[in-house]
């Protein structure tokens, strides 16, 4: 399985913070934003990762994380030339997935869990993951019955439930013909949600919801309690708690 960490987007939601730097590049507490869904994704044990950045920012990725090595992982880079969409993004990335498998991360989601044992298990066709949230009209809502998926909506005005899709996903390569398919939404863009309704659609959707915590920091007012969090757990565990980068990659003076 490879992975793809999506990057891109506008950053439009941090306002002046995002004017001279991509919004993943942006400090959570100790580490620039993007080494959490690295971290992630090599905790995964995925090894083969390629990062897709909005246009202007692909240098600032590179000089940062460089090859991979550094991280025992090797780095490939793509450049969303405009912000497209979720899906739109992802679809930049299939030369690099050829017919494997693939987990994808949002870059500002930050994610307790790994994807390990998903990873072992699947099967083919799509997989989501869920957890139960205060304020799911900001998400992609996913309502269940009987232990099935019955849908999903989008950032809805009136929530069926309170369980959030996260930023994290595992697709067959099968997506990619899915993406095509797709016709962009009322924000003019390919919409993730759109692509997991189809594999819905076919009966090929599955879904597991985290054990840990699941951090979206897209927001001023969720980077900033984002960064707090990661701070306080750290004092309590003591430790880094998974979130060890390499020696001179750690964000420390």
């Amino acid at each position: 399985m490879k992975g793809i960490i999506l990057a891109g987007g506008t950053g439009s939601r941090l306002g002046v913070l995002t004017k001279v730097t991509n919004k993943h590049l942006l400090p959570v507490y100790d580490k620039p934003m993007i080494f959490y869904p690295l971290q992630t994704m090599i905790a995964s044990g995925i090894k083969d990762i390629i990062i897709v950045s909005g246009k202007g920012h692909a240098g600032q990725f590179l000089e940062l994380l460089g090859s991979g090595s550094e991280f025992g992982v090797h780095l490939s880079y793509e450049v969303q030339e405009k912000a497209g969409g979720i899906a739109h993004a992802l679809a930049l990335c299939q030369n690099f997935i050829g017919h494997d498998d693939m987990l994808v991360l949002l870059a500002d989601n930050i994610f307790e869990d790994d994807f390990k044992k998903d990873i072992k298990e699947f099967l083919g066709g799509a997989k989501i993951f869920l957890k139960r949230v205060k304020d799911p009209q900001r998400y992609g809502v996913v309502r269940i019955h009987e232990g099935q998926i019955v849908n999903i909506q989008e950032k809805p005005k009136k929530p069926l439930s309170n369980l959030a899709q996260s930023g994290a996903y595992i697709y067959d390569f099968r997506v990619f013909n899915i993406i095509r398919t797709l016709k962009p939404s009322h924000r003019g863009e390919l919409e993730i949600t759109d692509v997991n309704n189809k594999y819905l659609e076919i009966g090929q959707l599955k879904y597991s919801i985290l054990k840990g915590f699941w951090l979206d920091a897209g927001e001023i007012e969720s980077l900033s309690q984002t960064s707090e969090f990661i701070r306080r757990r750290r004092l309590k565990d003591g430790s880094e708690s998974g979130w060890k980068a390499p020696d001179g990659q750690d964000g420390r003076a």
